[in-house]
């Protein structure tokens, strides 16, 4: 049954399965779920507009639909006639309809465009402001790239809808209703004759709409996968180049751009096949007028101006229809689009503030992990029943092997994740029940990776603190150890860093990250792997500046190599999850357990001062 219903052909020889209309009706419940009426719903700011903008379209289809009917009135009333009057007037309105064509023709262009772009501004706009709300675990679940094409491609894709696709749209079926209407009042028997060829023409329509709908939605697909892969190909170039996977790599890019020229080229056969079908169909409704009407004419039951208007009017019949055809490719692509976009837009964040959330003010720093256990994964929890309590303006050191829960701690402080049971809280206030603005701006933390945004050196250290002027920033650049570095620089503090901050070392990146943290000046610092990377000059220009940093706010030390955990006042080992030992560091090594034992593996390195 399934396969005969997919290959049952549909009524005037069309071809149109059982599939494809269903595909059709699938994509106008789509088109109803309010995914046109939210997109519509952008515009409503600029009603005004809108309204002369509508009112300017409606303007020109009456100037055009105008000029076969004067045509007509010429050859009849005044040519035929021999009637200069007439003819005179004929030419004089077709003077004024050109000018008001002119001016309308401008009108609409300008207000739409304007339009248009206000609406994918605040479309763009909405989206980033939107992604910025959405939690960790949605980035760490989608690719860099396909987030971006929703923002780049999928935003371009609706472009051309809602500046020249509105207007196409309006016009074009505005024009076509009027050109029916002219038909049949000229000559319904005429009118009548042309219509013998709709069938065709519905036919070729329905096929045309069900196989695009899907072709473009491949298309949204694809593109969404090559940008993937283009994104994460060049941020890990160098991996790439060191491990010589430059062919293999080129060759899945191949992959992908191949899947999305062949689904591009289904849309380039279907409109290929479609258009040039409406055109002959077009050349047929001529023929049929041509010889019907010059049946009517030799009968002396036809004048011959009719007939020329009549023609000048199924052009205005049949051009409509492919323009508002090749309108569908382009909303069958926006449609693709909006979908995605949406799926952004309704993906719901789910670290938003309580209700009855309150700023969190003077801050001492007290934070106390309170019977938490946390799953990225229902049911795989990395962290279990953990309790623990650093006070205020102390220096605590969380150690273990990799994957022990030291940064998911550091996590769910910074309020990135809530906890699966238990609360994390700070000075006495759950998390929970705090703003996430006013948490973060008493922490500062500092990644394990560096990471510089393209602008100046000063840009970067002035970045958790933008009204910082340029003394502030030198002033905690010396106390960091970093001044006399980015003194040494083509441009000093206004040497501008690459992208990432790819042209400095890594020492040199994570010694500006502990800058930035320090002109931030927060109650709550984290070093989560701050050191690790960094050489070993480096790391004790970090180590001088631990003093100054620790002094007088709550500090938190995740740490593999140990070296700097010994400024810590106490140091809490985590392994599988659970905080099995602490103490500081004398004590924990004389215990003989789990610390002593990562100490010694850390000591047999050779890395130990």
């Amino acid at each position: 049954m399934a396969t005969a219903s997919r290959h049952a052909s549909g009524p005037h020889g069309s071809g149109a399965s059982l599939e494809d209309l269903r595909g059709w009706h699938a994509f106008v419940h789509l088109a109803r779920e309010l995914k046109l009426a939210r997109l519509a719903r952008l515009a409503y700011p600029y009603r005004r507009r809108v309204v002369f903008s509508v009112v300017a379209m409606i303007a020109v289809t009456l100037s055009s639909l105008a000029v076969p009917y004067l045509l007509k009135v010429a050859i009849d009333g005044g040519i035929g006639a021999k009637d200069l009057t007439v003819l005179t007037w004929v030419i004089v309105a077709f003077v004024g309809v050109s000018l008001v064509n002119l001016g309308a023709s401008y009108l609409q262009t300008y207000l739409t465009s304007w339009v248009g772009e206000h609406v994918i501004y605040d479309l763009r706009r909405d989206l980033f402001a939107h992604l910025q709300k959405l939690s960790l675990d949605f980035f760490s679940r989608q690719k860099t790239g396909w987030i971006v094409s929703r923002l780049t491609n999928d935003i371009d894709a609706l472009d051309q809808l809602v500046t020249d696709g509105v207007t196409s749209l309006v016009t074009n079926s505005l024009t076509f209703i009027g050109a029916i209407a002219f038909l049949f009042i000229l000559d319904w028997r005429l009118a009548l004759a042309t219509l013998t060829i709709m069938p065709l023409l519905i036919g070729a329509t329905l096929v045309f709409r069900a196989k695009s709908a899907r072709a473009y939605a491949q298309v949204r697909n694809k593109i969404g996968d090559v940008s993937a892969h283009l994104q994460e190909s060049i941020s890990g170039i160098r991996v790439l180049k060191a491990f010589r996977r430059e062919q293999s790599d080129h060759a899945q890019l191949d992959v992908a751009n191949a899947a999305y020229r062949d689904v591009n080229m289904r849309t380039v056969v279907q409109s290929g096949l479609y258009f040039p079908f409406v055109e002959f169909l077009s050349a047929a409704a001529v023929v049929i007028v041509l010889w019907y009407g010059g049946t009517l004419i030799g009968g002396n039951t036809l004048e011959i101006g009719v007939l020329v208007a009549f023609i000048g009017y199924l052009n205005s019949f049949f051009d409509p229809l492919q323009q508002l055809s090749q309108l569908y490719n382009t909303f069958q692509a926006s449609m693709a689009a909006v979908q995605k976009i949406y799926t952004v837009l309704d993906t719901e964040p789910d670290m938003l503030d309580a209700p009855d959330a309150v700023d969190l003010s003077g801050v001492r720093g007290e934070v106390e992990l309170r019977g938490v256990t946390f799953a990225y994964d229902p049911g795989k929890p990395v962290l279990h029943n953990v309790s623990l309590t650093i006070p205020a303006g102390k220096a605590v050191a969380l150690v273990g092997a990799t994957g022990a829960g030291k940064s998911t701690v550091i996590k769910l402080l910074a309020r990135f994740y809530d906890p699966t049971e238990g609360a994390v809280l700070v000075d006495g206030h759950d998390l929970r029940q705090v703003t996430a603005r006013s948490l973060r701006e008493q922490l500062a933390v500092v990644p394990q990776e560096a990471f510089l945004f393209s602008g100046s050196v000063l840009d970067n250290i002035r970045f958790a603190r933008p009204s910082a002027d340029a003394d502030e920033v030198k002033r905690v650049a010396r106390i960091v150890g970093v001044h006399e570095f980015v003194e040494s620089l083509p441009d000093g503090y206004d040497t501008e860093v690459q992208e990432g901050g790819s042209a400095l070392s890594t020492g040199q990146r994570q010694l500006i990250s502990f800058a930035r943290a320090l002109l931030a000046d927060p109650r709550i610092l984290i070093l989560d792997e701050a050191t690790s990377s960094v050489d070993a000059e480096s790391e004790r220009r970090i180590e001088r500046a631990m003093e100054v940093l620790f002094s007088g706010r709550t500090s938190i030390i995740v740490a593999h190599r140990l070296s700097t955990v010994r400024y810590a006042d106490e140091i809490l080992v985590i392994d599988d999850g659970r905080v099995v030992e602490h103490g500081d560091h004398d004590e924990l090594v004389a215990a003989g357990g789990r610390y002593a034992g990562l100490y010694a593996e850390w000591e047999a390195t050779g890395e130990a001062l």
